[in-house]
């Protein structure tokens, strides 16, 4: 595998990084005491193209591969995870377009995001279905030529602010994963409307909310596949996408490091910088390795989806530990501030409270740890026999 930028993506690293040093890390605070959605950051990315970056170059937009992306989302990510988040989501949104949407469904869709700034969301998760995705309860119901969705989704990221939604509903909920379909539907679209924005711990500059549908008309064309298609559209967008959630923690467990190693430097007890102890050392080298691991998880699993192949197991190990990382990092780094990184006044606690959702958004890591990722991989019959 070789993963050496070409000068182009070498150029878009550093227009995201100095996108993520002078307009995201300066309003991060701000954003994560108020809550508010940070619109005008999303759009300044959109139009550096930093954002939307999967759409291809035949519907007007970059057309850059999942490699590409992951650099792009572990600079953004240095900046506050929260906005780089709102961020991804646009992506994560238009992608079961690219994976199920016909030619003239992506170019009635697609096209127009290139050419003006529109906000996107995945709308998958329910109250009663998020890593089991087979359980969706929002159902869709034939009605001539057209279907009509009744029911609620939750914890969907840019759900209050989206212009397009991709929507995930079921024709039958006791067919599970058979009956599902996937649609695209516009923000005025009647009946939908958002619920209550979310209080989170962390990531507070993303907006979360709860989707209600209530007899929502959708016309067939904006069916994306065939009926009972939609729980492999679904699928196939989270593998596509999973890597970059790997990025995404990379760039929080860098920013912890960065903190660490400045503050470690500067720092003084019993008449020496805390970074000359032993212990605190340690943790610093965890960080650094933890970091590489990641970065090289992440990368492996977006390379082989840029060849076609097949990476489930792959993204689902980059974003288990990738994200276990960050926590960890985050973690230490308000150990190694101290008192001082309890409070607001320094970057690492935010660090520590965003990691977390990290671990729990886009199929929790235990779900990524279970039994049926574990069989595909060839182990020994004494590792396989701690999960009999």
């Amino acid at each position: 595998m070789d993963f050496e930028l070409d000068d182009a993506l070498l150029s878009l690293q550093q227009t995201a990084r100095r996108f993520a040093d002078e307009k995201i890390a300066p309003v991060a605070a701000e954003y994560d005491a108020s809550g508010k959605f940070p619109r005008e950051i999303l759009r300044m990315a959109w139009e550096l193209g930093l954002s939307h970056v999967f759409i291809p170059e035949e519907q007007g937009g970059l057309g850059l591969s999942a490699v590409g992306a992951c650099v792009v989302v572990e600079e953004l990510a240095r900046g506050c995870s929260g906005i780089t988040t709102s961020i991804l989501s646009n992506d994560l949104g238009l992608t079961p377009l690219l994976v199920g949407g016909s030619k003239e469904q992506q170019r009635e869709w697609l096209a127009p995001c290139a050419e003006q700034f529109k906000v996107l969301a995945f709308a998958l998760s329910e109250p009663g279905a998020g890593s089991d995705v087979a359980g969706l309860q929002l159902h869709a119901e034939k009605s001539g030529n057209d279907y009509v969705l009744n029911g609620t989704k939750a914890w969907i990221t840019n759900g209050g602010e989206a212009d397009l939604y991709t929507v995930f509903a079921t024709l039958d909920r006791h067919s599970r994963h058979k009956g599902i379909c996937a649609f695209v539907l516009p923000r005025e679209s009647p009946g939908l409307s958002p619920g209550k924005k979310e209080d989170k711990m962390g990531q507070r500059a993303s907006d979360t909310r709860v989707l209600h549908f209530d007899n929502v008309r959708v016309p067939a064309a904006q069916r994306l596949g065939a009926e009972g298609e939609g729980f492999k559209i679904a699928m196939a967008t989270l593998d596509r996408t999973r890597p970059l959630i790997g990025a995404l923690a990379t760039g929080i467990a860098r920013r912890a490091l960065e903190e660490s190693l400045a503050y470690a430097a500067e720092r003084k007890a019993f008449g020496q910088a805390i970074g000359e102890f032993q212990a605190v050392q340690f943790m610093l080298a965890d960080m650094a390795k933890d970091i590489e691991a990641s970065r090289l998880l992440t990368f492996q699993s977006a390379w082989m989806l840029d060849r076609g192949m097949r990476a489930s197991k792959q993204s689902s190990m980059a974003k288990c530990f990738s994200t276990d990382a960050a926590m960890k990092a985050t973690t230490d780094a308000v150990q190694i501030f101290g008192g001082n990184g309890y409070t607001k006044e320094y970057p690492v606690e935010k660090l520590m409270r965003d990691a977390k959702l990290m671990q729990i958004y886009e199929g929790t890591n235990h779900v990524q740890a279970s039994l049926r990722n574990v069989k595909a991989m060839p182990l020994m019959p004494y590792v396989l026999a701690l999960f009999s």
